[in-house]
């Protein structure tokens, strides 16, 4: 009798611990054999996402003034059962659409914006305006919300099915390029009860990384200097010019660069030299960016600069005010979701590039005179052909450049997963960088893109320990020691009037080159291009 209790109780436990392994087996099995159904109806979306990733590359549009990507994309989320709600954070191109029930909240996002005078023909390898100095896609932001609305698509038919909990939230990245709207979406709650966070952003490559990703804050600040004007020939001395305080700020600031660490970055543009000439500028501002990497450093230079606007404008006798146009943190990114993201990459592999596509890549590469290696010493010949590393905390960064999805990382576990859409070595923010967004380069990008995405969800939705992991690094980890201080102010507003003027000129001829795809395959045909061109007609 005495033996036999130890004894019941060791075969009961045996009995437990092999029925929970079956079990959860078992509930792996299902898992991956969910992911491979949506990886294969993914797959069978190749269509729908050219449609997209082509709309959206169409409308050429600037940020703050997205109307018509943001009007489209809605569409698609409202006629596929997502609540949208608009004008989020004050901003009337941004929003937030929702489906589901209860935890865990997954919210997908991606950029929208495009850049200045980046018009550009897709598929062809020399320099052709669609519409001269138009803004255009010479960044991808076209394909990275396409790329997350076919995911969460395929996802919610899966969840449906099953009967699975969870709210998926789909979100814009209004006015990237300004960085200009994500910090306002955290200070007014919209990411409060968010569990996750997966941030799609087009690269050359697949890829993801986890902790400190070595890039800069920055704060976006415009001086406005106001004088008195004066004949400039007449009577110059009368009058107390503007220009000249915006002129003397940028000089004291270019003296200041050699006492601020090697981290920085730091560059302005003249939004107003004044009107004409023969008139002293009674009014005239300068518009700044201030990177570091760390916030206090980033805080410094900001005051610093808001020291000199007030000390020249003490020495022109001109009154100067200052608004924030922008804001982002360093960048710092989860663990746990990273590393179910590269499991799922490694699982998907990149597209299969055909020769068209690899002719394209290395005419454009030969085109902007790319470098034959990256910052990491990997070749630069075509597209890629070897997936990325999932590369940990940097150990040394030398400053660059700035994401205010570092933001919504500081409040929320987040990943930016990188997906290949664009060609290795281009220069970035560049009209060279447009030329493969409306192709199939782009196409075949955002397809395996969004099966990551995809088996990522449910790989969330059906392991809650990714959750609860992401949540233990976020805290005891990414927020032990370094706490988000915004930069904003509670009633800051969104600087939604930048690039009003650039688009109400060039949207109405934009509009004659939409995508029209009941009348046209790809947009690649709407304009007649053949691809790949390689070169220009009537030259050698």
């Amino acid at each position: 009798m005495s033996n036999s209790y130890p004894k019941s109780i060791l075969l009961l436990s045996l009995v437990f611990i092999s029925s929970f392994g079956f079990a959860q087996k078992s509930k792996n099995s299902k898992t991956e054999a969910l992911k491979k159904e949506v990886i294969n109806a993914l797959e069978a979306k190749s269509k729908t996402a050219q449609e997209m990733v082509d709309m959206t590359f169409s409308f050429s549009e600037l940020g703050f003034q997205e109307t018509e990507t943001s009007n489209y994309l809605t569409n698609i989320l409202e006629k596929n059962g997502f609540t949208i709600e608009r004008g989020i954070g004050g901003i009337p191109t941004a929003w937030m659409a929702k489906w589901g029930n209860g935890k865990p909240f997954i919210a997908l996002g991606s950029d929208i914006d495009g850049i200045p005078k980046a018009s550009q023909k897709p598929g062809v390898a020399y320099k052709e305006p669609i519409v001269a100095d138009a803004p255009g896609h010479g960044e991808g932001h076209n394909s990275g919300l396409p790329l997350v609305i076919l995911s969460a698509i395929e996802v919610k038919k899966i969840m449906e099915r099953e009967k699975m909990a969870g709210t998926l939230i789909i979100w814009p990245g209004v006015a990237e390029e300004l960085v200009g709207t994500k910090a306002w979406y955290i200070r007014d709650g919209y990411f409060k009860n968010v569990d996750a966070c997966i941030f799609t952003h087009v690269g050359s490559n697949m890829g993801v990384s986890w902790g400190d990703a070595g890039n800069n804050g920055l704060v976006s600040v415009e001086f406005k200097f106001e004088g008195s004007s004066a004949h400039a020939a007449g009577a110059p001395w009368r009058g107390k010019s503007a220009l000249d305080a915006v002129e003397l700020m940028n000089i004291a600031w270019n003296f200041k660069r050699e006492h601020l660490k090697p981290t920085q970055r730091s560059h302005y543009v003249i939004t107003d030299g004044g009107d004409q000439p023969n008139v002293v500028p009674s009014k005239a501002s300068v518009w700044y960016y201030l990177r570091e990497r760390t916030y206090e450093d980033i805080k410094s230079m900001y005051d610093e600069a808001i020291l000199y606007s007030k000390s020249v404008a003490a020495m022109t006798g001109t009154k100067v005010s200052h608004q924030l146009l922008g804001t982002a943190w360093p960048g710092h990114f989860n663990k746990p979701i990273a590393e179910t993201v590269y499991k799922n990459i490694k699982t998907v592999g990149l597209p299969t590039w055909d020769t068209a596509d690899q002719q394209l890549a290395r005419a454009v590469q030969k085109l902007v005179n790319a470098p034959k290696k990256t910052q990491r010493g990997e070749p630069i010949d075509g597209l890629a052909t070897k997936i990325d590393t999932l590369n940990g905390p940097v150990q040394f960064s030398s400053g660059g450049g700035s994401d205010d999805i570092a933001d919504i990382a500081w409040n929320v576990p987040t990943v930016v997963f990188r997906y290949p859409s664009n060609i290795p070595g281009t220069p970035g923010h560049n009209w060279a960088d447009a030329i493969s967004m409306a192709t199939p380069i782009a196409h075949k990008g955002v397809v395996a893109g969004s099966k990551v995405v995809a088996a990522t969800l449910l790989d969330m939705l059906t392991n809650p320990k990714i959750i609860t992991d992401a949540a233990d690094y976020h805290k005891n980890v990414q927020t032990k020691d370094v706490k988000y201080i915004p930069f904003l102010e509670p009633s800051t507003p969104a600087a939604t009037h930048l690039n009003k003027k650039i688009m109400d000129e060039f949207r109405p001829q934009l509009k004659k080159y939409y995508y029209d795809p009941t009348k046209y395959k790809t947009y690649l045909e709407q304009l007649g291009i053949t691809y790949p061109t390689l070169e220009k007609k009537g030259t050698e």
